[in-house]
Parts: C-alpha cells; sequence; structure tokens
C-alpha cells in the first residue's frame, strides 16, 4: 500500500487523512502552522457533511459537542423571515442532521480520529517536483521530503496548487466577512435555527454552537468603508436588537477579519502523483455554508477511489469525475447567492426580498436535496 502524503492540517486535509487510514493507508500530514490555535469561529456541518462522519464513525463525537441546527432562515434585518427551510424532511431520507460546532472543537475531534497519523507541524511548502512517479517537496526551512501520493489541502492559497497548476485565478467577491463567537443569550426560538439577516450590502447571520455561545459572521461590501477597524455596531444599527446584543457579547480582540475570494473553477484537480482537494481545488464564497462541507465531501470520494482503483491516475480521474460537477455548482451558486444578498442597490434588494418572499417551497427543496445528496 503506497504511502499518502497531505499537505495542510485543516478540516479537508483531516478528515482525508481518517477516510485513507480506514481504508489501510499510511499516511503523513505536514502542517505551516507552528501550533494549532483555537479560532474564533464556528462552522455550520450540513446534511451532506454529517453523511461523512457518519460513515467514518466521527458522526456522534461532533453530535455531544455540537448545537443541533432544526432550519436555516433569510430575513429583513429587523429578523423578520423571508423564507425558512426546515430540514426535518432530509433528516429522514439521508439519517443524519445537522450540526453547529466550534471549529477548534471539531478540530480536535478530528485530531483524535486520526490516531497515530504523523502531523509534522511548522513545515511551510515552498514548492514540490516531480519526477518518474516520486514528488519531491520542499520546505521553507530548508528541509525536503519525497512521497509517491501528494494531496495538496492547503487552502485557497496552495503552495501546491501554485507548484503544479498554471493560468488559475481567484476571485474577489468585493466583500469582507467578519466573524466571531459571543456569549449573548438570544430568544428561545432561535435556539435551533440558523437565521441570516440581509440589509442593503450588509448582512448578518447567527447560530448557536453551544449552549452559551453563539457564532455569528458579518458581511459588508467593500465599497461602503476604506477601513477595516470600523464600528459594527454603528453599521448594524439598524438591525434587530438581538444583533447588537450578539456584537456587543463577543470581545473585540476575538473578532476575526477577512475578505472573501473565491477559485475560478480549474480544469484539472490533478497532475501526474499530486492531487487538490478542498479549498486548493474549488474554493468558495461562505453564502451557503459548504465551503468546509464541500472539502469534507472531496475527501471521502477520493479515499474511496484511491482503494477501489489499480492505478493513482485512475483514481485521481475518477475522484474529479465524481466530485468537480458538484463542487463548480456550489462555487457558481454561492457566488450569486452573495451578489443578490448583499445588493447594495434599494430597488434590487426589494424586488429581491418579494422574490424570496414568495419562492415555491418545491423549488428551495429541490437545490437542498441537490445539495446534501452523494453520488458515491
Amino acid at each position: 500500500m503506497k504511502k499518502v502524503t497531505i499537505i495542510g492540517a485543516g478540516i479537508g486535509g483531516l478528515t482525508t487523512a481518517i477516510a485513507l487510514k480506514q481504508k489501510g493507508f499510511e499516511v503523513e500530514i505536514f502542517e505551516n502552522s507552528e501550533k494549532f490555535v483555537e479560532a474564533g469561529s464556528g462552522i455550520n456541518l450540513a446534511i451532506n457533511a454529517m453523511q461523512i462522519y457518519k460513515r467514518l464513525g466521527v458522526y456522534e463525537d461532533i453530535k455531544s459537542e455540537a448545537s443541533y441546527t432544526e432550519s436555516m432562515n433569510a430575513c429583513t434585518p429587523k429578523l423578520e423571515r423571508l423564507v425558512s427551510a426546515n430540514f426535518s424532511k432530509f433528516e429522514k431520507k439521508y439519517g443524519v442532521k445537522t450540526f453547529a460546532i466550534h471549529r477548534a472543537r471539531l478540530h480536535k475531534i478530528l485530531v483524535e480520529h486520526i490516531g497515530n497519523v504523523k502531523i509534522y507541524l511548522n513545515k511551510k511548502l515552498s514548492h514540490l517536483e516531480e519526477k518518474e512517479g516520486i514528488v519531491t517537496l520542499y520546505f521553507e526551512d530548508g528541509t525536503s521530503h519525497r512521497s509517491e501520493i501528494v494531496i495538496g489541502a492547503d487552502g485557497i492559497h496552495s503552495a501546491v496548487r501554485k507548484s503544479r497548476f498554471s493560468n488559475t485565478a481567484l476571485r474577489d467577491a468585493e466583500q469582507v466577512c467578519w466573524r466571531g463567537i459571543s456569549n449573548a443569550k438570544v430568544q428561545y426560538n432561535y435556539r435551533n435555527e440558523l437565521n441570516e439577516a440581509w440589509g442593503n450590502g450588509t448582512r448578518f447571520g447567527f447560530v448557536p454552537i453551544s449552549k452559551s455561545e453563539i457564532y455569528w459572521f458579518a458581511l459588508i461590501n467593500k465599497n461602503k468603508f476604506t477601513t477595516k477597524d470600523i464600528d459594527l455596531l454603528k453599521t448594524f444599527s439598524d438591525y434587530d436588537k438581538t444583533v447588537k446584543n450578539i456584537i456587543q457579547a463577543t470581545p473585540k480582540d476575538k473578532i476575526l477579519c477577512n475578505e472573501i475570494w473565491d477559485l475560478k473553477p480549474l480544469k484539472h484537480w490533478y497532475s501526474g502523483n499530486v492531487c487538490l482537494l478542498g479549498d486548493s481545488a474549488h474554493a468558495t464564497t461562505p453564502n451557503m455554508g459548504q465551503g468546509a462541507v464541500q472539502a469534507i465531501e472531496s475527501a471521502m470520494a477520493l479515499s474511496i477511489c484511491l482503494a477501489e482503483e489499480k492505478t493513482t491516475a485512475d483514481a485521481f480521474r475518477r475522484y474529479q469525475k465524481i466530485r468537480k460537477d458538484k463542487a463548480n455548482y456550489i462555487v457558481k451558486t454561492s457566488w450569486m447567492i452573495g451578489k443578490m444578498a448583499q445588493s447594495d442597490n434599494s430597488i434590487v434588494c426589494f424586488l429581491r426580498n418579494i422574490l424570496t418572499r414568495f419562492t415555491p417551497k418545491f423549488l428551495a427543496e429541490k437545490q437542498s436535496d441537490k445539495t446534501f445528496r452523494l453520488n458515491y
């Protein structure tokens, strides 16, 4: 059995390691961080992700550390519902539920499940080269390492992708996102919901991740400010008081800020014995909450292909065939949703709210099922 080297110990990389280890592969991981830090953000693990984690035996551990998300709602700034998607129908169909969890807790659970897989920290990849089926990894600390199979799970700015794939391009969504974990107390009816409020060039979303924690995110169009150091309370002053309470109950030094970008869909995800996974292959905007979830899907699909196909080339080819269309669909749909939800044109916002409010239920359910359904 060939050894598989994974670059990146994020959610995608760790899930891949668990899946491959369970199929008998020898796995090693190289991670550029010096240590794992507790990031101040959460993640909503949709039904497609939880199907994977149920297969891998991680479902119950996540459930015990997470908060159940029963529905997802789009709202006005005053939290008046425009549309609600209840997941009960899909829970019955697929046998799993949706959960929101602190990213650090999910990361800890995944690390525990990889067992004796070696993680090499503080190993930032500079570039790689392949000769006669052997891939040589060169790190910024001057060391190198040889491997037969390399999986690049090193994010949107992937060094693996830059080393091996040309003509790739990142796309600026022209939005900035703030994220945090709040200890605010919210109304009882919000306890199992993910709510996202749409304003004019602004958005605010929140979901409980434990009995005492609320994960929230705030998006603002870049043209609305000149510096990231802005007063969020003032920016969202016309939103419901729940939003203001959540922001106020978050330590300022624990709030993260990032620009929103995605990756223009790639023609190929693999080259020789090197393959991309997660954000390095199909980075998406966060508008569907599917970024990490798609990495989780790719992790499972790739492990199946490597275990069942006779050659690495056949495995990579099958993996791309299985995953590429759906991942590109998520990237495209998420981009469009972001532009619509983040519009700063008053007329467009008015029409957006009307259309959203009167979207037939069966259309929304059809899109959800397309997202949740697995084909492997």
